[in-house]
């Protein structure tokens, strides 16, 4: 697994001073990391649409079934609940402030993973072809020039809630939780630029559902890159990884928390996507995730914990990720 992440952390840092333009994945651990250069790509393999960027040059979407099929069976709250206690021990001993928790949940559809990932209306899309299809609202790094920002999602609301900016805004424990998540990625950021600040603080973005709309809270920290950077991406990536907003903090110890406390292989969920196009380089979080497993499909989804945590609401929390971004949907049964 070693020889694969070194493999991956030279090539990228070749490439990117070569400004030879690539696409990447990396999975949860860095223990499977992949890239390719644009050029060898085979889109009968992987299909990727990030922010516009994409190797999929077909013209025309499949066509839906006329009733959409769309059913989700999550774990039992008990053993949510199991988890969650896990968790929560290790809060009140005061060995992490925050844990990101997430589980599997089975889904039935009568829809393809093609046809998710073409008709999915998320800036950031991935079809790893007959394994997992990702569809994430959650840029994790940009470059441009010699600036890098990072954009942590911490924060979802029902937007049906009266007042569901406000009361997420206004929410102590969100707020704590999303305070955490913003000082750990300018941690991360100072160990890669020589300048950090926190560019946007807590605003809102719009997520749509095929049977609602989701508020999620977002920020911006910014960065100088030194002049010495030279396009060594894997070595940034090597430092970053894996993304705060989907471990917690701090990091090392909330990692070892997060292995016990969820007892299942995350995979590529939670690692990263992104390419760079010989000038640009851009990755988002593998969020919002369904993954072929024998013969059956799972949807990984998960939140944000701290000592403040409640139960009951974190497990809605985590059922209501579990959702295909459709934004019509003719006909669904969901």
């Amino acid at each position: 697994m070693e020889n694969a992440a070194g493999d991956f952390t030279e090539k990228l840092n070749e490439w990117g001073k070569a400004k030879t333009p690539f696409f990447f994945l990396v999975d949860y651990q860095f223990q499977k990391p992949q890239a390719w250069q644009l050029d060898e790509l085979d889109p009968n393999e992987i299909l990727f649409n990030l922010n516009g960027f994409s190797n999929d040059v077909a013209l025309l979407r499949d066509e839906l079934p006329e009733h959409i099929q769309f059913d989700k069976h999550p774990l039992s709250f008990e053993a949510y609940h199991a988890k969650f206690d896990c968790v929560l021990r290790h809060l009140n001993a005061g060995n992490s402030f925050l844990v990101n928790l997430s589980v599997p949940t089975p889904i039935d559809t009568n829809l393809t993973l093609e046809q998710i990932f073409r008709h999915s209306e998320a800036p950031y899309r991935v079809l790893f072809k007959n394994r997992f299809v990702c569809f994430s609202p959650e840029l994790f790094v940009r470059i441009q020039g010699n600036r890098i920002a990072s954009f942590p999602m911490k924060g979802t609301i029902d937007a049906s809630i009266p007042n569901a900016e406000q009361v997420i805004l206004s929410d102590d424990k969100e707020a704590a939780e999303h305070a955490t998540i913003v000082d750990l990625i300018r941690n991360d950021l100072s160990m890669v630029a020589e300048k950090v600040w926190v560019e946007r603080y807590r605003y809102i973005d719009r997520i749509q559902t095929s049977d609602k709309t989701l508020l999620q809270v977002s920020s911006e920290i910014a960065g100088i890159l030194p002049a010495t950077f030279d396009g060594q991406y894997g070595d940034l990536l090597k430092k970053l990884l894996p993304a705060g907003s989907i471990t917690g903090a701090p990091k090392p110890r909330t990692l070892e928390i997060i292995q016990e406390a969820e007892e299942y292989n995350r995979g590529y969920y939670t690692g990263i996507m992104g390419y760079f196009d010989g000038t640009n380089f851009e990755s988002a979080v593998m969020i919002r995730f369904i993954e072929q497993q024998e013969d059956r499909l799972v949807f990984k989804s998960g939140g944000g914990i701290t000592a403040r945590s409640n139960a009951s609401s974190e497990y809605q929390e985590i059922v209501d990720k579990v959702y295909l971004p459709f934004s019509y949907a003719p006909h669904a049964v969901l």
